[in-house]
């Protein structure tokens, strides 16, 4: 009889393998750790945002004929609180305040609840046409809203409301934007069988918006909340055309201090010092909630 080799494959013995299985194991549950050039990248993109808030802040300090001379200041002056209380009072923006406030938040919470409920109509019910009002809106995003500022116009004069907040607040209660971002998240965030079971245990529509869809939609409202407040509060097109100088809102304020046959630039960044800090301080109460809310939906989705 010949005897024939054979080569058996080489099997590490237990310990190496439980050793070598561990080490896959913590390898995958290590974070990642960022390196000096992402630092570097992160450091960037925070000095080119931030800059134009540190000049407005400089500028603001500073006297309208040092910001006339060359080169141009690069550090805090002091005339800051001198030339806040011109901006102040030479704008009303005290009313100015007070107004922008109650609009913003009125469009906020109107284009909160109505996209959300929009959304989940295109999202999860079943209707005819869906598909085709949902084109329609989204495809009034395409179109300028320049094109329906003088028909708009028109219509409240007739309406009796011009150069009031309502002319403002009414036309952007609802928005396309909104509807299309709701309904994108709850296709995926809101399972169909949550609602069916809310359903068989006899939930009416209400219950089930209340108790089912607002929860798995609070991430994106919360986001669609913040957008539309900062986009209502900057909004200035609209609110220069239907308001005056007597009912104003901050954009329409900060309008008046351009006025002049030599405009005072230290105090129109003053001024727009003023219409941002509202902004900054929302972002930096709420900004972790909404930060972390935006995290939630995503894991959740």
């Amino acid at each position: 009889m010949t005897t024939t080799d054979v080569t058996l494959p080489q099997v590490a013995p237990p310990d190496a393998q439980g050793r070598r299985g561990r080490r896959r194991v913590m390898g995958a549950g290590k974070h990642l750790h960022a390196g000096p050039v992402t630092y570097v990248v992160l450091a960037l993109f925070a000095a080119v945002s931030l800059a134009p808030l540190l000049w407005t802040v400089v500028a603001a300090s500073r006297t309208n004929a040092r910001l006339a001379q060359t080169p141009p200041p690069f550090w805090i002056g002091g005339n800051l609180f001198k030339n806040l209380e011109r901006a102040w009072n030479e704008a009303g923006m005290g009313t100015a305040m007070v107004n922008t406030i109650l609009v913003a938040s009125a469009i906020t919470v109107g284009t909160v609840l109505f996209s959300t409920l929009a959304g989940f109509a295109f999202a999860k019910l079943q209707f005819r046409f869906s598909s085709l009002l949902l084109l329609l809106t989204i495809g009034t995003m395409m179109v300028p809203p320049q094109l329906a500022v003088v028909p708009l116009y028109l219509w409240m004069s007739d309406l009796g409301w011009a150069n009031q907040l309502q002319t403002v607040i009414l036309p952007t209660l609802v928005s396309a934007f909104g509807t299309f971002f709701m309904r994108q998240y709850l296709v995926g965030a809101l399972p169909s069988e949550l609602i069916e079971a809310a359903r068989v245990d006899g939930a009416s529509s209400l219950r089930v918006v209340w108790h089912v869809v607002f929860p798995a939609a609070r991430p994106a409202m919360a986001v669609l909340g913040l957008l539309t407040f900062v986009m209502a509060w900057n909004d200035f097109l609209w609110p220069i055309i239907a308001l005056n100088a007597e009912n104003p809102t901050v954009q329409v304020a900060l309008n008046q201090l351009g006025t002049g046959y030599i405009p005072d630039d230290s105090v129109i960044m003053a001024g727009a010092l003023l219409g941002t800090l509202p902004l900054l301080i929302a972002f930096l109460l709420f900004g972790k909630q909404i930060v972390g809310g935006i995290m939630q939906g995503a894991v959740k989705g």
